[in-house]
C-alpha cells in the first residue's frame, strides 16, 4: 500500500497551527494541531468532545457555512479535522478563529448534548474545551495563511 500523505509528515518537529492536509477535487482537508504530537499533553476526551460539538455548530451556522464539510477529532487527541469547499485560506483561517472564540467563551447547554441527539452525550466538559480553545488562540492570532503548509514538516 501507499504511504498516505499525513505519515510522511515528522510529527516530532510539528507545531501547533492549522495545516492543509489534503485536495481531493475541491475537497480541502485541514489538521486543526491544538497540541504539539508526541509531547505526552493530549485533550481529554470529554473536552474534545465538547469542542467536536461547539466547532461544528458554530462553523456551520458561520458565514462560512456552505463551504463547511466535515468537523471532527483526531485520534490522537492533538486536534480536529476541518474540510472545506469554495473557502479561499484566509476564510478558513477566519472561520476557525471565530469558531474557536466562540468556544472559547461559551456559555450555556452544549448543543447535541441530549441522549437522543448524542451517542455519549454525559462525556463532556465546558469547562476543559474553553481552557483548550482559549490556549489555542494565542496559536491562531498570529497564523497567517502563509503558515497553514506542512512543506516545513517533511520528512
Amino acid at each position: 500500500m501507499q504511504r498516505i500523505p499525513s505519515f510522511c509528515i515528522d510529527h516530532t518537529r510539528l507545531e501547533k497551527g492549522v495545516y492543509l492536509s489534503r485536495q481531493d477535487d475541491d475537497v480541502l482537508t485541514w489538521d486543526v494541531r491544538i497540541k504539539r504530537p508526541n509531547q505526552g499533553d493530549y485533550l481529554a476526551v470529554p473536552a474534545l468532545h465538547t469542542m467536536e460539538h461547539l466547532f461544528a455548530t458554530y462553523a456551520r451556522n458561520s458565514e462560512w457555512k456552505d463551504g463547511v464539510i466535515y468537523i471532527g477529532p483526531m485520534g490522537c487527541r492533538t486536534g480536529m479535522y476541518f474540510l472545506t469547499r469554495g473557502l479561499s485560506n484566509d476564510q478558513v483561517l477566519d472561520c476557525i478563529r471565530e469558531s474557536f472564540r466562540f468556544m472559547a467563551s461559551f456559555e450555556g447547554e452544549i448543543p447535541g448534548t441530549k441522549p437522543e441527539e448524542c451517542g455519549n452525550f454525559a462525556e463532556h466538559d465546558l469547562e476543559g474545551c474553553k481552557k483548550e480553545s482559549a490556549e489555542f488562540l494565542k496559536v491562531l492570532e498570529k497564523l497567517t495563511p502563509e503558515g497553514m503548509k506542512y512543506q516545513y514538516y517533511l520528512k
